[in-house]
């Protein structure tokens, strides 16, 4: 301890962040380097894979998606009016400028998505799906064994010409970002493991498929993106920094995959609202941490995650990108095009690169212009320069999560999770109900998050984060999380969000309580990445690791490890680490 309190926190990182690795995995990315790194690579989890028998790229999870019905379109259209008449956004028929007419005030010219982007960055590529290699043809050997009175200029012109051949196949499997934008027309079918917080098992992608797809995703990015070699994995230690919607099966699963499919000597898991607070420098914080599925909402008091306060909201940053394309296509402003996130992965990124370029939470009609392109066909890729209107209100579907309609994209079915562990009952069994395999008897003992949640609440954005800090029942601590509300993920990054919040939180509070204040907190770093900090925060300042967990006791005896650890003592460093990552 008094060496922790003397060292440089660059010294400390250099001492035990080299061999460390953090995974921060979620439904549509998974966040993963060394401790020692700024950031870590964000890479879309997903993995495509070659089938010859498809005649074009298929989605494992498409039968899952549905089309909201009459009722729910109702919902959206009320939530729309009551969210225009907060913003003052003008109703349709209201403002009708022609073509000719000036630019409304409010209007922005942008084409690009950022500052650092010009309108080239914005359109997206096709993935060349053909591995091609170069194969040597048989005239060489022919060559050799020919008689050495023959022609050497000749059979130098042969080779010449015959010596080298490309060879054309399709890739096996395709990673990322590039999996995304796979043609229409290509052979594959893309798997996305992680689902609106929970494994992706349905009755087209079973649990082997979902485990095989996350062990070789995470195995590709620690080889091509970390260059860390199969063979020397044994040297590293791995960090799981997980979301409190998984549960104990799918906790197990995954620490499976690093300490037995993976080979990494040790690993631990670490709660990611814990995290989300340790890495902007908190030890007592309401964590609002906004994903792109899912938004999870968790208290923590003194560097412990409040089991009774968690709740997870099934909507996120998808959702709000969703509702974006709904808002134009309602104002007649989208091009004709067929436009379709939930069939076509590269609609849903190119409306994700919008939504982070343009979306914000202002008073007033807030609209901007860009370039909107048409992926229907990979031959030729349309595109066409439009208005954008109403940017204001899809973000505003966190409070009014009815506009958002999340039943579009719904989680898992959850009976195939029940009748998983049903087969397995004999092998072993949780303390919860849940089963699984492996032959961990001591798994009973070992709840590494003691906060996850059982199922989704369906309410706004305000009324949950005013549900969960009430629910803690001492004033003291709610007066200190309502000042300290710290919003991660990445759409915690809109403008305006912040504002509306501490407004409509103090709003929403009773009048009964003591609460005369609500603010939210300013992140240090990028939101996005915060959880992912806090986990290398976690994993540097533990420096006895007795909740770690090694490979050979995970193989062959399973292991007996106590929950509800505090970190508090360990709370004098981490401004040195933060000043350290902000340097």
């Amino acid at each position: 301890m008094d060496y922790l309190k003397t060292v440089v926190p660059s010294q400390l990182l250099a001492e035990r962040g080299s061999n460390l690795v953090v995974i921060n995995p979620g439904s549509m990315n998974v966040r993963m380097g060394f401790a020692s790194q700024d950031v870590p690579f964000n890479i879309p989890h997903c993995i495509a894979r070659h089938k010859n028998d498809a005649p074009k790229l298929s989605v494992r999870d498409q039968r899952l998606n549905c089309r909201a019905g009459s009722t729910h379109n109702a919902e959206r259209e009320r939530a729309y009016d009551i969210i225009a008449s907060m913003l003052k956004i003008p109703f349709l028929g209201e403002v009708s400028p022609s073509e000719n007419q000036p630019l409304p005030p409010k209007m922005g010219r942008l084409d690009g998505l950022s500052s650092q982007q010009n309108k080239d960055d914005s359109i997206l590529t096709w993935t060349d799906v053909m591995d091609k290699s170069i194969k040597a043809s048989t005239s060489i050997e022919r060559s050799v064994n020919s008689d050495a009175d023959e022609d050497p200029s000749q059979s130098t012109s042969d080779d010449g010409n015959k010596s080298n051949s490309e060879e054309s196949k399709y890739k096996e499997m395709i990673f990322g970002e590039d999996a995304l934008k796979i043609p229409p027309s290509a052979p594959y079918c893309l798997g996305r493991p992680i689902r609106r917080g929970h494994f992706n098992i349905s009755q087209n992608y079973s649990l082997h498929q979902v485990l095989e797809d996350l062990r070789t995703i995470w195995n590709w990015m620690l080889t091509e993106k970390l260059h860390i070699n199969p063979k020397d994995r044994h040297l590293y230690s791995a960090i799981l920094v997980l979301g409190e919607t998984f549960d104990n099966r799918e906790m197990k699963e995954m620490l499976s995959i690093v300490l037995c499919d993976l080979g990494f000597s040790t690993a631990v898991v670490h709660q990611e609202a814990l995290a989300a607070a340790f890495g902007n420098g908190l030890s007592t914080a309401c964590v609002v941490n906004i994903g792109a599925q899912v938004t999870q909402v968790v208290c923590v008091e003194d560097g412990v995650a409040l089991p009774h306060t968690a709740l997870a909201l099934p909507y996120g940053g998808d959702d709000i990108s969703r509702c974006l394309l709904w808002v134009q296509q309602r104002h007649r402003t989208w091009p004709n095009f067929k436009t379709d996130p939930m069939k076509k992965p590269i609609d849903m990124l190119m409306l994700n690169k919008i939504k982070e370029g343009y979306s914000q939470i202002r008073s007033g009609s807030y609209d901007a212009v860009s370039v909107v392109h048409s992926y229907e066909h990979e031959k030729s890729v349309g595109h066409q320069k439009t208005r954008l209107s109403a940017l204001s209100v899809p973000p505003m579907g966190l409070l009014y999560p009815r506009l958002l309609i999340p039943e579009e994209f719904p989680p898992p079915p959850r009976p195939w999770f029940q009748d998983c562990d049903d087969m397995l009952e004999d092998t072993w069994q949780t303390n919860d109900g849940l089963s699984g395999n492996g032959g961990l008897g001591a798994w009973d003992s070992y709840q590494m998050l003691p906060t996850r949640v059982k199922k989704f609440d369906n309410i706004g954005l305000v009324e949950a984060i005013v549900s969960s800090v009430l629910s803690t029942g001492r004033v003291d601590l709610q007066r200190k999380l309502f000042c300290s509300i710290q919003l991660v993920g990445g759409a915690a990054s809109t403008t305006g969000l912040a504002p509306v919040l501490e407004q409509r939180v103090l709003n929403t509070i009773p009048s009964n309580q003591p609460v005369e204040k609500v603010e939210v907190l300013q992140s240090r770093r990028n939101p996005l990445f915060i959880p992912w900090k806090g986990g290398v925060i976690l994993g540097v300042l533990d420096t006895t690791r007795d909740a770690w967990i090694h490979r050979e006791d995970w193989i062959k005896n399973g292991i007996h490890v106590g929950s509800g650890r505090k970190y508090k003592d360990s709370y004098f460093l981490q401004s040195q680490l933060m000043c350290y990552y902000n340097s």
